[in-house]
């Protein structure tokens, strides 16, 4: 019997800004080659995708959905997934990242309704959305990449507007689609993912304090052997490697954004000594804080080149 191969995940950490938590990536440098991914990746923040040339393949966990031009894709934070072209081709793509939670604030009602809940529901889920079939989706938001781009007066009050209706047209499609089950392996993934997405949140608003396991399988109501299990499975990785991942991305924002001293980054991100944060911020980065910190791109026309890992921090 062949063994099956294991999944490898990469974890994409997003940075947005407070006052105006949405992240644009368009231009002709966003192409997706024909190149299947190793990995599956997931990040911290709602990934919402206009696909405007050729077509391809979304994989998602063990589904393999198509995509063409035209169509929108929206995937929550936290869901593993990759997207590759057909073969000989590239797609091109514009990708928004979004907090919706910091975004809307208090517009939305937290209550039992669905409609009401700003948390769209994986389980019931519509992850592309063509032109022809929702063309109210694909203006809302090729609109909302035209105001971002073009930045005119007021652009972020347009925007903010454009994707509160875009996010409620997501709930929508998801209450439609609250009466097609999931397969059964796709529901219990997804399952799991829920289980620990409260985990996952916790390490991203906490991950300058001690964080011990026992205190997230609490968090999760789960007994501390079993989210361990659920986690791996669903991250690739431990705990503790996770939220050491967070930490270290952090300290690479720091470290280019700031003048702070190295022990000063190290202790702000949660590490108790230098030597600990020296170690895995080497593992992880591939060199030591100060050797990448004098290897920053000098001028802003080096960084308006720089590749997707250096401009929203992207950690393998």
């Amino acid at each position: 019997m062949i063994k099956r191969k294991k999944t490898v995940f990469e974890y994409r950490h997003y940075t947005l800004p407070l006052n105006f938590p949405v992240l644009l990536l368009t231009g002709n440098k966003w192409r997706i080659s024909d190149q299947k991914s190793e990995r599956l990746h997931f990040h911290n923040c709602l990934e919402i995708g206009l696909c405007h040339t050729n077509s391809g393949i979304i994989e998602i966990h063990d589904q393999q959905l198509r995509y063409k031009a035209g169509d929108v894709t929206c995937i929550p934070r936290y869901i593993p997934h990759t997207t590759y072209s057909d073969k000989d081709t590239e797609s091109l793509w514009s990708y928004i990242f979004v907090d919706p939670k910091e975004l809307f604030g208090n517009l939305f009602c937290f209550t039992t309704h669905k409609l009401e809940s700003p948390t769209l529901d994986i389980h019931n889920y519509q992850f592309i959305m063509s032109k022809e079939s929702y063309p109210k989706i694909y203006n809302l938001v090729s609109s909302i990449i035209e105001e971002i781009t073009e930045q005119m007066f007021n652009y972020q009050i347009s925007v903010k507007g454009h994707l509160l209706s875009l996010y409620v047209e997501f709930l929508r499609t998801q209450y439609n689609n609250q009466h097609y089950p999931l397969p059964p392996l796709t529901k219990e993934k997804l399952d799991n993912i829920s289980a620990i997405s409260t985990a996952l949140d916790y390490i991203n608003k906490n991950y300058m304090q001690k964080i011990s396991i026992e205190e997230l399988a609490n968090i999760c109501h789960l007994s501390e052997s079993h989210f361990r299990r659920i986690f791996h499975d669903n991250t690739g990785t431990t705990p503790l490697d996770f939220i050491n991942r967070i930490r270290i991305d952090e300290a690479c924002r720091l470290l280019r954004s700031t003048e702070a001293s190295i022990i000063s980054i190290s202790e702000q991100v949660g590490f108790n000594s230098i030597s600990s944060f020296n170690r895995c911020f080497t593992k992880l980065i591939g060199t030591s804080p100060s050797s990448w910190r004098k290897q920053l791109l000098p001028t802003e026309e080096e960084y308006s080149k720089a590749s997707i890992m250096d401009l929203t921090g992207w950690i393998r």
